[in-house]
């Protein structure tokens, strides 16, 4: 199995940002304007970079060398967080990346912030990351709200992984 891990982001890694907004399957997936102002998503990613949050983590999510996508973990309190992905090269979707992605910032998480319970929230349409979630042994809470995925009204699904 080919390697993965988890890094800090870097201003370096704009080109890999800069090609995932371009990406249509990607935007469209993930909510990201198609072919946004070049200035605008730089200045995204600066904020991205220059992050120091407390209540907020993104790591960039490599493979085979290369920036393929981040994974968060916000609304940080006490021993609880929400976790967060996106792989921005939609090629590499269906792999187990994901998956693999986010057990790594679990584990993280878990032994450097003390984080023992993670929520996470997809859409009722979003197979792959409904499928992804159950995979990793969240669980699912509650179906509340709903947001526009892929261009139509999809309910929200909230899951739970205690530790």
């Amino acid at each position: 199995m080919k390697s993965i891990k988890l890094r800090q982001i870097a201003m370096d890694d704009f080109p890999d940002v800069h090609k995932w907004s371009k990406d249509a399957t990607f935007c469209k997936a993930n909510g990201w304007q198609l072919n946004q102002e070049d200035k605008e998503l730089f200045q995204w990613w600066s904020n991205c970079v220059q992050n120091t949050s407390d209540t907020f983590l993104r790591m960039g999510i490599e493979y085979e060398a290369k920036l393929i996508g981040y994974v968060d973990v916000a609304c940080i309190k006490e021993n609880s967080a929400e976790l967060g992905l996106a792989i921005g090269d939609s090629t590499l979707w269906g792999k187990g990346l994901g998956s693999r992605a986010a057990l790594l910032m679990i584990k993280f998480a878990s032994e450097k912030l003390g984080i023992t319970m993670f929520d996470a929230e997809t859409h009722e349409g979003n197979v792959r990351s409904r499928k992804m979630l159950e995979k990793i042994r969240f669980k699912e809470i509650s179906r509340t709200g709903k947001e526009v995925y892929l261009g139509e009204e999809s309910r929200l699904i909230q899951y739970q992984l205690t530790l």
